[in-house]
């Protein structure tokens, strides 16, 4: 007789500890960091998460330290903002590796360090003149290194900056304004500020390394990792590249909202009376239900009606991927109307909120610091700068933890500030460099490791994830740590599945797709999807009803088996459902449980709903984003948070398995995606907190790191551009040979980069007369072959059919779906000598169909009888 389906009672996550009481996830190891803006942001990263990280700087320091803006607007290498926000935590020590003495210092500093991290583009490797890679030196070192474009390939000696790379790797062409009705751009697309290039480097280099200290802690191990920025970046945007992949389908960049095969005129973003933004996101048939009421207890709703009866409510598309129709386009209009009648801060977004829908006001980035969710959350903590005599605010979490928290740590160092200090050539305080130190628990029999597709093991042996994740936000997050070896059950129920109807696989399948010359239409299949494929590829599926008793008891049993539950519900789902971490702890005593949220549970906006473009207004990184007032930000014209959470993600479940691995110890960890925004909006909190300067936005110009040129150049072609970057008169000379403009060197405007700074807009008319006649790949190829920084704004279509370096790189792999079939989809962008990865992950497939895994995983890990899995069936229970 079947049971009763009836909810299980709830149970209850704890409260969380004081975070300020907890150590970090990576106390007890120690970085050695040689690096520029290339690399400084993971060095941060990994000190936020308890490493000491030693700064090695030249005698004249870091070339970070001119990177502005500067305390009181005074140049000087302890003034400056960039410096402070991205080498806050660490300590300075001043060494000239290019002398004999200094290769002795730096080599004793290696002696006793875990990493090193090391951006300096082969200047290090130089200065040592070692005849041994550092790996035979020292064995037990894993050595990370980012480039701008990695070790191999025909750009692997190319010029980058942050401008170019966004280029290059598609993330412009996904952003910027809307185009005229005619159908042609008037603006150049727009790089989101500021510095993400090397934010998106850093999180996934940050990844890499935890777990190759895990694959340490099994072998006693080190190795080589290498982050070409290029491929990170390239992986980053979202439904334009599986919609090129899978049907041909370019998608086409509008104000503040997702990039579409099909622009509209109506902005998600909507204008206060004052000149503000708000984010009115949400255009299913759900959203629509619940927007009526809401507006008609203002008396605005105008025409508007709820959703005919027959409405799908349930239906879940990739944020994005709906096209709008004349319908929603209204319902924008009324909207805009609505939100025109207040000023920013009268707005009633708490109430629309409340209602259900997906609103946010577009905040500027201080405006975070002073909202008690935040302090709630220690997002932010006051840093003593004692030689000032003040203390300033910095974000400094990504999340809350039970056993572990994020380090605020000591304002950046004054150069050479820790100069003598004989404890950072000795073993770090209470250290074992065994390979597998005693944790309390019983140590696993030695296996033979799993190999990868490409010979080698994987990093994480052995890890099991019970996957509750959905969105980009979450179950890209696993998805990187499937494709590091982990093994991971994706757990959905028909009911509220994921998102698996973006970027849909064409009809006629993967050979219409090879003969393809214009986008193929698309299936209607929700186990064929491009986007879901690539983002769920080497997982199992499992379609579980946990609110059945006896699908609960099956979900107690797997996390019984399981290392981490992952899950990317609102706050509360899982507990209501009976399995928040009281339960799992009763469970398994030493679970990761890591939760994502877009806001986080713990907070008085717990309960907001949220999307990536919701969670982007709130960060403030909508807003920073664009061309100056007057005009509207910007925005990303994808889910760039969801992206960054997925990192965070990731780097959490990594860290809290380190973290164990130390300790014995398991942990809740209570994620937000909309604080992995804000942690890396700290230079413009900085400005506010020093010097009381809103931030405002400058387009793609370069106002902190001098240059000029600086932007995106029109070139011949529809839609065609090329980013170019002069920092200095080498690069400027050079421009001017290349281009042939001889008279800009004689023109007093444009004499020095001082000069060229002050006269931006005429000369960007100049630059801008000379790119309309080239075509943007050969005036790429010149300027680069001349040193000059140049990138084509690139397509999802050129990145997968055109460039080279990626292809060198091997950045997209091949993976089989059941239903979907042999498709290519991103691969993990840092390449691991030891323990390389793979996105087939373990069981080597792509994403799951829905439930596709369901007998071998109750009958190979449960042992379940094929007629007890046919009862389950029946009963609704699979």
């Amino acid at each position: 007789m079947s049971q009763p389906t009836s909810s299980p009672p709830a149970s209850t996550n704890p409260q969380m500890p004081d975070q300020k009481t907890l150590p970090g996830m990576l106390a007890g190891l120690r970085v050695i960091e040689v690096a520029d803006e290339l690399g400084e942001y993971c060095g941060l990263v990994l000190a936020g998460l308890g490493a000491e990280v030693i700064k090695v700087e030249p005698p004249q320091g870091s070339p970070t330290r001119k990177i502005g803006p500067f305390f009181e607007d005074e140049r000087g290498p302890e003034r400056s903002f960039f410096y402070w926000a991205y080498n806050r935590g660490k300590k300075s020590v001043v060494v000239d590796t290019a002398s004999a003495d200094g290769r002795e210092q730096f080599l004793n500093l290696l002696a006793h360090a875990d990493i090193l991290l090391d951006s300096s583009c082969g200047r290090l490797k130089r200065d040592l003149q070692l005849d041994e890679p550092l790996n035979e030196r020292f064995p037990r070192l894993i050595v990370a290194r980012v480039t701008p474009f990695g070790d191999s390939g025909p750009w692997k000696d190319y010029q980058a900056s942050d401008l170019i790379h966004l280029a290059l790797g598609g993330v412009m062409m996904n952003c910027g304004y809307d185009p005229e009705p005619d159908g042609r751009y008037a603006r150049p697309p727009i790089a989101p500020q500021m510095w993400h290039a090397y934010h998106i480097a850093g999180d996934q280099t940050a990844v890499a390394i935890v777990a190759a200290l895990l694959h340490r802690k099994q072998t006693g191990e080190g190795q080589d990792l290498s982050c070409a920025i290029h491929q990170a970046v390239a992986i980053n945007t979202e439904l334009d590249l599986m919609s090129w992949v899978m049907r041909r389908a370019p998608l086409l960049r509008q104000t503040a909202r997702h990039a579409a095969e099909a622009t509209n005129s109506m902005l998600n973003i909507s204008r206060t009376a004052d000149n503000r933004w708000n984010m009115t996101w949400g255009v299913s048939a759900r959203d629509k239900a619940r927007l009526v009421p809401f507006l008609q207890h203002y008396g605005k709703a105008e025409d508007l009606r709820p959703p005919a009866l027959d409405s799908d409510l349930s239906a879940r598309d990739t944020p994005g991927s709906a096209p709008l129709d004349k319908e929603t386009e209204h319902m924008l209009e009324v909207i805009q109307r609505f939100v025109a009648s207040y000023d920013y801060a009268h707005l009633p977004w708490r109430d629309a909120q409340d209602a259900g829908l997906l609103w946010a006001p577009v905040r500027k980035p201080h405006e975070n610091t002073q909202d008690e969710h935040w302090h709630m959350r220690s997002t932010f903590a006051d840093i003593e700068h004692p030689e000032l005599g003040r203390t300033f605010r910095y974000p400094t979490s990504k999340w809350m933890s039970t056993a572990t928290a994020w380090q605020p740590g000591a304002r950046a160092p004054l150069l050479g500030e820790h100069n003598g200090d004989a404890s950072l050539t000795r073993p770090m305080p209470g250290r074992t460099d065994a390979a597998t130190a005693s944790t309390g628990r019983v140590a696993a029999q030695p296996r033979p490791p799993v190999l990868s597709a490409r010979g080698k093991p994987f990093p994480l042996q052995g890890v099991r994830i019970f996957d509750f994740s959905w969105f980009l936000a979450s179950a890209g997050g696993t998805r990187f740590l499937n494709s590091l070896g982990a093994e991971s059950i994706k757990v959905e129920w028909k009911a509220n599945p994921d998102t698996r109807l973006g970027a849909m696989a064409p009809v006629g399948g993967r050979d219409a797709r090879r003969q393809a010359t214009a986008p193929l239409k698309a299936v209607t299949d929700p186990d064929m999807g491009g986007q879901f494929n690539n983002k769920n590829a080497g997982k199992r599926g499992m379609s579980l009803n946990i609110r059945h008793p006896k699908g609960l008891a099956i979900a107690k049993d797997l996390i019984r088996m399981s290392d981490i539950v992952a899950e990317g519900f609102s706050p509360g789902v899982l507990q209501r459902l009976g399995l928040g971490y009281d339960v799992l702890k009763s469970i398994r005593p030493d679970i990761i449980y890591v939760q994502q949220a877009g806001m986080g549970a713990v907070g008085k906006y717990g309960r907001f709903r949220t999307v990536g473009p919701v969670a982007a207004s709130f960060a403030g990184a909508t807003e920073m984003s664009g061309l100056p007032d007057p005009a509207p930000p910007a925005g990303w014209g994808y889910s760039y948070l969801d992206w960054i959470g997925a990192y965070g993600f990731a780097l959490a479940a990594l860290g809290a398995l380190y973290h164990r691995e130390q300790t014995g110890e398991g942990q809740w960890i209570d994620s937000s995606q909309c604080e992995s925004g804000i942690f890396q909006t700290a230079v413009s909190v900085l400005d506010w907190s020093a010097n009381g300067r809103v931030w405002s936005r400058y387009g793609n110009r370069s106002p902190y790191k001098a240059a000029a040129p600086h932007g995106a150049y029109r070139c011949a072609g529809n839609d065609r551009w090329l980013a170019i970057a002069c920092f200095d008169a080498t690069q400027w000379n050079a421009f001017v040979d290349v281009s042939g403009l001889s008279a800009l060197r004689s023109d007093p405007r444009f004499a020095t980069l001082e000069a060229r700074l002050a006269n931006q807009d005429a000369l960007d008319e100049l630059v801008g007369t000379w790119s309309s006649m080239q075509d943007a790949y050969v005036g790429m190829e010149r300027l680069q072959r001349a040193g000059v920084p140049a990138g084509v704004c690139q397509t999802a279509g050129e990145r997968c059919d055109s460039d080279p370096q990626l292809a060198a790189l091997e950045w997209l792999t091949e993976v089989d779906g059941t239903r979907i079939g042999r498709w290519p989809v991103a691969e993990f962008p840092v390449k691991m000598s030891a323990t390389p990865a793979y996105s087939g992950g373990v069981i080597d497939r792509g994403a799951p169909c829905y439930g596709e895994d369901n007998e071998h995983i109750l009958e190979a890990w449960l042992g379940f009888s094929k007629g007890q899995i046919e009862g389950l069936r029946e009963e609704g229970v699979i």
